[in-house]
């Protein structure tokens, strides 16, 4: 497991490192919230130890940054503070538990396992591509944590897209998929459905692609387009 240990003590956040590792974790050691940010939005991590009175920028702000690009990692408040009207404030800003200095390492470990639990329960749950979020039990999708209008058959075929983020799905599946309670339809009318999903996909970080031949996919959104990608 990959953890980010956001502190500006040095000598606890070589303790800190030091203890993690023996016990098989990967931690990547920050001093400050403005690192933390730019590391955050990097990725890679599992699991955010978090203290909130760090130089560059407030833990509570970083905090609410993260929640406000959309940024769901696990984050677990280390601080001095304790406070209930402290404690209140982390959760409310987007800490997913509080633990207060000092503490057992025993009981910090436990809760590291609880949020990462809980994270892969949560990864299950929905899917991601780009800022795109599907929730696979109600179907829905959401960009900025906002419910995207789509139709029952641009629904179906982001459903079927999104399933695989990466792959081809043929034209014909696809068809069968979004038109299969119409039997009226002629194969091209994928390609209208598909023109039109285009745009309500503005700003979501992704790119719905034509691959002559072989169909559409769905991928994260990139600087450079395919040669085929249609335009």
């Amino acid at each position: 497991m990959k953890i980010l240990l956001v502190e500006d003590d040095p000598d606890l956040s070589r303790a800190l490192s030091r203890t993690l590792e023996k016990r098989g974790y990967t931690v990547t050691p920050c001093f400050d919230g403005i690192e933390a940010f730019r590391l955050i939005r990097q990725g890679g991590h599992e699991v955010i130890l978090l203290d909130l009175s760090i130089p560059g920028e407030d833990g509570l702000h970083l905090l609410q940054r993260m929640r406000n690009a959309g940024i769901d990692t696990p984050v677990l408040v280390l601080t001095a503070r304790s406070s209930v009207g402290d404690r209140i404030a982390g959760l409310n800003a987007g800490g997913d538990d509080y633990l207060s200095k000092p503490f057992d390492l025993g009981e910090l470990e436990a809760r590291i396992r609880a949020l990462s639990r809980r994270a892969r329960l949560h990864e299950e749950a929905f899917v991601m591509c780009g800022k795109l979020r599907h929730d696979r039990q109600s179907g829905a999708f959401y960009l900025d944590e906002q419910p995207l209008d789509l139709t029952p058959r641009e629904q179906a075929m982001l459903q079927a897209l999104i399933a695989r983020p990466g792959h081809a799905v043929t034209k014909e599946k696809l068809f069968s998929l979004v038109f299969s309670d119409e039997k009226q339809s002629r194969l091209e009318a994928v390609e209208v459905v598909a023109h039109r999903l285009r745009k309500k996909l503005a700003g979501t970080q992704t790119t719905l692609m034509t691959l002559r031949g072989l169909g559409y996919l769905l991928r994260e959104e990139t600087h450079t387009a395919l040669p085929d990608e249609e335009t």
